[in-house]
């Protein structure tokens, strides 16, 4: 089946063409007949399954008739860069007709948005926040809404954004049509679909978990040698683009300081950046002139490059739905990829959940050569008693290093996947010793 059998507008099909679009994927053979007959969709897909293309190419089709110049389809987005990207796709499959679309974000000036809102577009592609702001300032006008998309939905959760949500949903049209797409399914988006969506049409590719093309991998390692891990690990690995992620923004930024340094051709994506250095550190990494984008979570989505090899989590995410959602960052468009996580003692019941969604023992690996023994920097002692006296603590170093007090040498290179069961790496065997707890929280994974 090629896209000519969905019958688009040939202004439309010439986008496609214009692309080199032929045959779609799962997610749109699914969904575009369903939302060309206006009903509401419930889309469950990984990132790089083609879900942008299977809402916008209908919403264009149906803006191709009526009228002109006003918002008719609304695209909410969790972040920039997403919203961005969804921009960008429109603009390509749009280039033939006359239909406009607009972005609106924070972070940057609201007078070019409001400028562009005047001109009258009929898509607007907007993050919650300022969207708003400029519906309470009476600058955009959405009582002509005719069809609303929730974009990641999951992650819009994560980020906080469901009190925003019901102000935009309560103040536009209900009688719309409504899209939902979502790569994960916890309760929050289940509930938020069942007030929002009318007699849905529900649409999964694949599972919820994380995707088949990608290969996983742990390597257990004190906090402290995580740097130093993930340079001789780069070195040694042979890699197209490379995607590290980090908890915090200031680790983001210090960790590619550190790599820069080193010379490993390398920048940042973190919240506190101007837009124009977003866009200068994403076009860079997409161009091929950094090779390694260290980012976090938030700032990573609406990222489309489709050659990263291997997305590698310097710090090991908080949940599964976190954990699916950066690794889904590879083994995209019919590729494979690697996800590497580096696990620490505090990682134990993360890794546990991983396993569980997978339905296999994750490989534990160890790399050759690297100096697992390394002890801690040295810290200034508290006041108030010696480094080993009665009032002070014992110095960090005094401890043996975690691999040789399991008894493995650092320079051998072990691969651990336990058959006995789940996770026996971190029961004892290397380099963890703590119990697997006896109970765990449960994760919805849809």
């Amino acid at each position: 089946m090629n896209f000519e059998s969905f019958h688009f507008h040939p202004h439309i099909e010439s986008g496609i063409k214009a692309l080199g679009f032929t045959v779609p994927t799962s997610i749109q053979l699914q969904s575009i007949p369903k939302i060309l007959q206006q009903k509401d969709v419930m889309g469950l897909a990984q990132t790089g399954t083609g879900k942008t293309a299977a809402f916008v190419l209908p919403i264009l089709q149906r803006l191709t008739t009526g009228v002109r110049k006003r918002i008719r389809a609304l695209i909410i987005a969790p972040t920039r860069e997403l919203a961005e990207q969804i921009n960008k796709d429109i603009a390509h499959l749009a280039q033939y007709t006359k239909i406009r679309s607009v972005t609106i974000y924070g972070g940057v000036s609201k007078y070019s948005q409001v400028k562009e809102l005047h001109r009258g577009p009929e898509i607007a592609v907007a993050c919650p926040g300022r969207l708003i702001d400029l519906m309470d300032q009476g600058e955009i006008d959405l009582s002509g809404v005719e069809v609303l998309v929730l974009d990641e939905a999951d992650r819009m959760f994560d980020m906080g954004f469901l009190p925003d949500i019901r102000k935009i949903l309560r103040r536009i049209p209900r009688d719309r049509q409504t899209l939902l797409f979502s790569a994960t399914m916890p309760d929050d988006v289940r509930h938020l679909a069942r007030e929002t969506l009318r007699d849905p049409l529900t649409v999964k590719i694949g599972e919820t978990g994380p995707v088949s093309t990608v290969s996983h991998a742990i390597y257990p390692v004190e906090h402290h040698l995580k740097t130093a891990l993930l340079m001789k690990l780069l070195n040694r690995t042979e890699t197209e683009s490379v995607l590290v992620f980090t908890r915090t923004k200031h680790r983001a930024t210090r960790l590619a300081s550190q790599m820069k340094k080193a010379g490993f051709l390398v920048t940042s994506l973190q919240g506190d950046m101007s837009q124009q250095n977003r866009e200068k550190a994403i076009n860079g990494f997409r161009s091929g002139r950094y090779r390694i984008l260290v980012a976090t979570d938030i700032a990573a989505r609406g990222i489309d490059v489709s050659r990263i090899s291997h997305v590698i989590n310097y710090d090991m995410p908080d949940t599964v739905d976190a954990y699916t959602h950066r690794i889904g960052r590879t083994g995209r468009a019919d590729k494979t990829g690697d996800a590497f996580s580096f696990a620490t003692r505090d990682d134990r019941a993360t890794v546990w959940d991983i396993e569980k969604v997978l339905g296999q023992n994750l490989e534990h690996r160890i790399l050759k050569e690297f100096d697992y023994s390394a002890p801690p920097p040295e810290r200034e002692p508290r006041s108030g008693g010696s480094r080993n006296g009665a009032g002070g603590r014992p110095p960090l170093n005094s401890r043996q290093p975690a691999f040789r007090r399991s008894g493995v040498s650092a320079v051998e290179e072990v691969s651990v996947s336990s058959k006995s069961g789940p996770s026996d790496f971190f029961r004892g065997t290397l380099p963890f010793s703590s119990p697997r707890p006896k109970s765990r929280r449960k994760l919805s994974m849809g």
